[in-house]
């Protein structure tokens, strides 16, 4: 790719000139369309330092209504200084239907530098390679325009213009130490991006512009902005197929052959409840200083007992250093996104807790039986969350999934114990009763969640809840085991 990368033959500039104006109001007039269509999509311009990145976007944006588009400059931050996942803040710029996002340097940046920095290991780097196709094919198969460009110039015109911005005062600022780091390692850099780009480029090509020529470029840029959003235009919205990854499962009951019978007394309660609470604050302390990121999911039936287990957990823990997040119906700001979207919003720093009143496992259980997905989406989404969940592993965090489990009487004697209760009132409405008379066919969707992202580094926990304190021990001792292990694993790494 950049090796074998020639400049092309000089142009005229006042034709080149008049070109770019053409393709400027081209492309005013495109982001109508993109509004029309409801097609959101992301401009990755990547390139070395000082090969007009910034220059180039202020071109390409210098038309459009600003009402419309974002420009994004994601940072890249010491591995050691990272507190949330790789593609955090990648995923957070996504823009909404209908918009577009402008990256100035992203993903490949932050790669590769933490890469040649020996931040991380090539094992991780393998990793996040990975990573980046996983990101890009979920957004493609959402619906996003994907656009990536690599600005290239050579190590020769690098020290030129390095040079050029370290002399006037004006614009030395501009320049630190990593960039002049990137020039003394030019080599390294080059077959550092040629590799990632060879094994990025599958569902979103790259684009190497001769960034040595910055008219020109910017003409190039804007012919190849144009020529993709026509033809996403044409298209429509690509509907993305089921990937064939099988990721390793562990094996799960059906529901309908979980036994609902088991039951703590009183005293036994008080006793396990006051103990594990204990060591949960201990643990909190721990995992803070070790900036261990913790995600607990709960999902199960209306009135399970969800909420009693979320509060008898916090209760142990440093209010500062964990959110709970009760899920709702996704507000229009966030349907307009790809659906993981408020979740990875949602994560937390490294060393905090995120509990999850409801998760991303709506998409198979509500929204598959409302008909807010369509099929293939939903049955998409068993791969995508799977990928989602190794890449929060991946990254470090302990994460614990729960399905509170009841059965259709105890869930009727709750639900008419809090109709008749006035002060619980507010805990049962229509939809419940409505959830209620489709229970079998959501018993039948979640036999199959738990069957198909049941992952290894990321299995189920069937917590049988008919007795609400058995549910709650339960839950607790799951939880109390999985951050000592983590803790544990910490601090071997730390004498390896």
């Amino acid at each position: 790719m950049l090796k074998d990368f020639e400049s092309k033959k000089r142009e005229d500039k006042s034709s080149l000139n008049a070109q770019i104006k053409e393709l400027q109001a081209l492309l005013l007039s495109q982001q109508q369309l993109l509004m029309r269509e409801k097609l959101p999509m992301i401009v990755l311009i990547e390139g070395w330092s000082a090969s007009g990145k910034g220059t180039l976007i202020k071109e390409l944006i210098s038309e459009l209504d600003p009402r419309f588009y974002h420009v994004e400059s994601p940072k890249v931050l010491p591995e050691a200084e990272e507190r949330y996942p790789f593609l955090y803040q990648y995923f957070k710029a996504i823009p909404v239907n209908g918009k577009v996002t402008f990256l100035d340097s992203g993903w490949m940046e932050a790669a590769v530098r933490k890469y040649l920095r020996h931040e991380i290991t090539k094992d991780e780097y393998r990793h996040r390679i990975r990573q980046v196709n996983e990101f890009e094919r979920q957004l493609r198969d959402s619906g996003y325009v994907i656009l990536k460009i690599f600005l290239h110039i050579g190590k020769q015109v690098q020290y030129e213009r390095l040079s050029q911005l370290v002399e006037d005062p004006a614009t030395e600022w501009r320049v630190d130490k990593e960039d002049l780091w990137q020039h003394k390692e030019y080599k390294r850099f080059m077959e550092a991006y040629d590799e990632f780009m060879d094994k990025t480029g599958d569902i979103a090509g790259w684009h190497i512009l001769d960034g040595s020529r910055h008219i020109t470029a910017t003409r190039d840029a804007l012919k190849l902005i144009t020529q993709r959003v026509e033809r996403a235009v044409q298209e429509g919205r690509y509907q993305g197929v089921t990937s064939e990854e099988d990721f390793p499962l562990k094996e799960m009951p059906k529901l309908a052959e979980v036994d609902l019978s088991p039951t703590i007394d009183d005293d036994e309660y008080k006793k396990e409840l006051k103990k594990l609470q204990t060591r949960i604050s201990e643990l909190h302390n721990i995992l803070y200083r070790k900036k261990i990121p913790v995600i607990l999911c709960y999902e199960g039936w209306d009135a399970a007992g969800k909420g009693g287990n979320i509060r008898r957990l916090t209760y142990a823990l440093d209010p500062r250093g964990f959110d709970v997040h009760p899920i709702a119906s996704p507000l229009p700001h966030e349907q307009s996104r790809q659906y993981l979207w408020r979740f990875w919003t949602r994560l937390p720093k490294t060393g905090h807790i995120c509990i999850f009143d409801r998760t991303w496992y709506g998409r198979v259980m509500v929204e598959r039986l409302e008909g807010f997905c369509s099929e293939n989406e939903w049955r998409r989404a068993y791969h995508e969350i799977n990928e989602f969940e190794r890449m929060l592993t991946e990254w470090g965090a302990v994460l614990l999934k729960f399905w509170i489990h009841i059965d259709q009487d105890t869930q009727l004697e709750r639900f008419t114990l809090r109709e008749n209760t006035p002060e619980k009132q507010w805990k049962i409405t229509d939809e419940d009763w409505r959830n209620r008379e489709k229970w079998s066919e959501y018993e039948i969707a979640v036999d199959e969640m738990l069957s198909k992202t049941s992952t290894k580094n990321a299995p189920w926990h069937i917590i049988e809840s008919n007795d609400k304190k058995y549910a709650r021990i339960k839950a607790l001792k799951i939880i109390v085991k999985a951050l000592e292990k983590a803790c544990d694993k910490h601090f071997q790494k730390m004498m390896e």
